[in-house]
């Protein structure tokens, strides 16, 4: 997949080394080019000077072509900005941006962006949220059982919880909402923008991950 990320600080460059060492194509910008020291000499992605809300910078970057898009920038408006250009001009399928001020996510929840408020947490959040299936929460010992986020299709969302883990063959162990977690009860609703996190052995991932992209089924 192809990944643009805006702001090549400490987040930015740790994101997108993450992301290039899997194998994944990143482009970054900044405008400063000399931000670009920090990402090593391995890097096989590619630096855009420029502001990360201008459309031909993005353009250069492959916005055009991106699967998602990452706003990580030291600025909250500069985040939001670009992120809304991402979604809103170039329909981005995900878009996230790194928030300072938690008082403001929930709004942009509510356009659609996908916000990460905490610091600390900041690219392992981001990874999860690019990466679904390919990062793990938890796993045990042997390996035999995994805890991990997983994309579904929007056909879940207003169905139960409790549906949703019949149907899959996996536990829901948590539902992180708003940037808060909740642990699902039996009438908890999936909602837009939720992100559910499975328990599940990794024999039955595939069939697991085929049946949340399926749906619900029908009669």
């Amino acid at each position: 997949m192809h990944v643009v990320i805006m702001g090549c600080g400490r987040v930015g460059s740790s994101l997108a080394q993450e992301l290039d060492a899997r194998g994944h194509s990143v482009a970054i910008v900044d405008q400063d080019p000399a931000a670009f020291r920090k990402l090593p000499s391995t890097f096989g992605g590619r630096t855009v000077a420029g502001v990360g809300f201008d459309r031909d910078r993005l353009i250069e970057a492959g916005i055009e072509r991106a699967d998602a898009f990452a706003a990580v920038s030291s600025g909250d408006n500069s985040n939001i900005i670009s992120a809304r250009v991402a979604r809103e001009t170039f329909r981005v399928p995900k878009v996230i941006a790194r928030i300072y001020d938690p008082r403001r996510a929930e709004i942009y929840q509510r356009l659609g962006i996908e916000t990460v408020a905490s610091v600390a947490w900041t690219t392992r959040q981001m990874v999860h949220s690019i990466l679904p299936e390919k990062v793990e929460d938890w796993h045990d010992d042997t390996g035999t059982v995994v805890m991990a986020p997983l994309t579904f299709s929007v056909d879940w969302i207003g169905e139960r919880a409790s549906r949703m883990a019949a149907e899959t063959g996996a536990r829901i162990a948590f539902v992180t909402r708003l940037g808060s977690a909740l642990l699902p009860t039996a009438d908890t609703v999936i909602q837009e923008g939720d992100r559910v996190h499975f328990l599940f052995t990794t024999d039955s991932r595939d069939a697991v991950t085929t049946a949340l992209a399926a749906g619900p089924k029908r009669g």
